[in-house]
Order: structure tokens, then sequence, then C-alpha cells
């Protein structure tokens, strides 16, 4: 029996033993090892930070996950020796033949000084949960979004958010106390997709929300509620949203398999240079932006070719990087944009406007993953 071992159960990891399970269940030993309960999908923590939904409403417990060959493990990852192919946690020793790292990118609020005295965050469930508390509180005064390190996870979430925020401060009747400013380290919100970026900046002026791109956020002046960007120019704020500083989880630092911050991988097979150990998903340093979905398909490279080694099939065709994202325009509207990445000479995206109609296509993305990942 093959041993598997899938550290991280985002996008990455439960779609790679998912994957394993149907095609290869009784041929491998799968342990799919994370220290949360449950999963989030990474959009409903807008749908948080603004009150849409609950966190109840969102979480799926790993435990109601039940598929042939795999055990889910809720255990804390202390150390991972990847020549070894070893994972020691706060419960005991795993050894594989084959071992996934898919456990996402950190967040380094220490890496923005002032960030986590004078700023929040919204990329974690804790912080999008606080901000539900905060944000009704904020009834006048400038609100920045800023962007404090690159590459971060969906490059779009600040566009969202500064959208959404626009919303919301209309529907409580305070937008017109209220300046709202967009701070992203990109020429346009979405660099693959010029017509994306030029429906978002549309959108922007609409809504009068400040665009400031190629910047970031170098520190903030929590005495003094200041913004300073890496250019020396300062931005006072009554409220900062900031997108922090991304990096590979420490226990990934300390296995000696990370460079400048991320691991290594091959962008067609996902292997590391360590044999036997792959790195999929916003861990990893490929070239593809750090989304969920762009996971979930270098997931389906990585289990296509166990499987081929199992059964003695063809190996995969390289990784492309393709993936679709769901962009909120706010008023009741989501866009749609089709990224590819690795098939040409430069990367390219397709975009479909805002509707209504995507809104009910973006569910149908969740609720077929989470029906796939979880069953019933």
């Amino acid at each position: 029996m093959e041993r598997v071992v899938i550290l991280g159960a985002g996008f990455g990891g439960l779609e790679l033993a998912t994957t394993l399970s149907e095609a290869v269940g009784d041929d491998v030993v799968v342990a799919l090892i994370d220290k949360n309960d449950a999963f989030v999908f990474g959009y409903s923590k807008l749908d948080l930070m603004f009150g849409r939904t609950t966190l109840d409403a969102v979480r799926l417990p790993y435990r109601q996950i039940a598929k042939p060959g795999v055990r889910f493990l809720q255990e804390t990852i202390t150390s991972i020796d990847p020549e070894a192919r070893r994972v020691t946690t706060d419960a005991g020793v795993h050894q594989a033949d084959v071992l996934i790292v898919a456990l996402g990118a950190d967040y380094d609020l220490d890496a923005t000084p002032g960030l986590a005295e004078g700023g929040n965050e919204f990329y974690s469930v804790a912080g999008a949960e606080r901000l539900a508390e905060v944000l009704p509180a904020f009834s006048s005064g400038r609100a920045i979004i800023g962007v404090c390190g690159a590459p971060f996870k969906c490059p779009p979430a600040p566009s969202e958010a500064a959208l959404l925020l626009h919303d919301y401060l209309s529907t409580r009747g305070v937008r017109d106390a209220c300046e709202i400013s967009l701070v992203i380290p990109f020429g346009t919100p979405v660099p693959p997709s010029p017509d994306t970026s030029e429906a978002l900046v549309t959108a922007f002026a609409e809504c009068g929300i400040e665009f400031i791109p190629d910047r970031l956020v170098a520190y903030l002046d929590a005495g003094r509620n200041v913004a300073v960007l890496d250019d020396g120019s300062e931005m006072p704020f009554d409220l900062f949203l900031g997108v922090p500083t991304h990096r590979a989880p420490d226990v990934v630092i300390a296995s000696g398999m990370s460079e400048d911050g991320f691991v290594p991988a091959s962008p067609k097979t996902l292997e590391t240079r360590f044999p036997g150990v792959y790195a999929v998903g916003d861990v990893a340093r490929i070239g593809v932006p750090k989304a969920g979905v762009f996971a979930e398909g270098a997931a389906r490279v990585v289990a296509a070719s166990l499987i081929a080694t199992l059964r003695g099939g063809e190996q995969p065709d390289a990784y492309r990087g393709l993936g679709t994202c769901y962009v909120e325009f706010g008023a009741g509207c989501v866009g749609r944009v089709d990224v590819d990445i690795l098939s040409g000479p430069e990367p390219t995206g397709t975009f479909r406007g805002p509707s209504a109609a995507l809104v009910t296509e973006k569910r149908y993305f969740g609720s077929s993953r989470s029906t796939r990942w979880f069953g019933g």
C-alpha cells in the first residue's frame, strides 16, 4: 500500500485526497493532516466581514470526510523532514512514500510595523470576524484597503473589499461622510486580464474610490493613524484594512524546503528538489496566482501522476495554470475572469462582465466542491 501524506486540507489537499480516493482508494493509505477542525472557503471571509453570513453557516467540518483510503487527522505539524519524507505532529510520527506539502501561506503581521497595533487584516477568518464588529462603528473619515506585501492570496480580493465597503456604507447611509482608498502593488487590479482591470477601475470611479496602483504599504504610524507607502508618501486614515505579507508557515521554513519565503517547485509537475515530495497551492512558488482554484488544478496534476505510477499509465500533461475567479463588483453582481498563466508566452485572462447570473454560478462553484469533498 502506497503511503501518501498530505499536509494541509485546503483546496489542494482536499482535491488531492478526493481524486486519489476515487481512483486508487484500495491501493493507497492517505493521511490528510490539518490543525483546524473545519474548512472555510476564502471568499466567505468577505461575507463574514460585511455581516452577510455567519461562521457557523460557512464552516465545513472535516469530520464529515468519509472516503475510501483517506484518514483525516486533526494534528499540529511540529517538524517536516523532506529528505526522509517524515512528518512529526503533536500526536506522533507519519512516514510517507509520497509527501505533499499543501499548508498554504501564513500571514506575517510583524513584517509591516504598526499593522498589528494600528490596523486590521481581513484575510484570516478571525480577522474577518473582528472587522464585522469594527465596521458598524465606522461612520466617517477615510478607510484604506492596503496591500502590505506581494505575492498575496486572491489578487482581486482587495478590489472586492473596496467595492463591498462602498455598498456597506451606502446601505447605512454614511457613504458621503467616508472616503475609500485602495493601495495595491500592481499597475492594474488584475494584471493578466486588461478587461477585468478596466471594469474594476471604472467601478472604482463610479463609486468614488481612490485607486493607488504600483504601491505597497510599508508601515503604519499607529500613533498618528498614518499609512506610509513604499515611496515615503503618507496617507492618514481612520480605518485601515490590510492585506498582510504572506510567507510559508514556520514549520515549512524550518524544514529547509523554502527559499525567499515559499517552496520552489516545478511549475509543470509540482515536484520539489526532494524526491517524492511535492508542493501544492499557496505554499509553493511556481509562477501562478495564490488562489484556491490554482491549488485545486495543481493537485489534480499531482494526483494524476501518482495514479499513473500506481496503475502503470502515462504521466499527465504538465500543469497549465488555468483558473476561474469570481469577482464581487457590489450592487448584487459578480464578474468572472478565466485566467491562463502557463500555457502561452504570456498570462491571459478572459472577462465576463458582472451580472446577477454569475452570483448563482459562484454559489455553484462553492456547493459543487463542498459536495465533492465533504459529501451530502
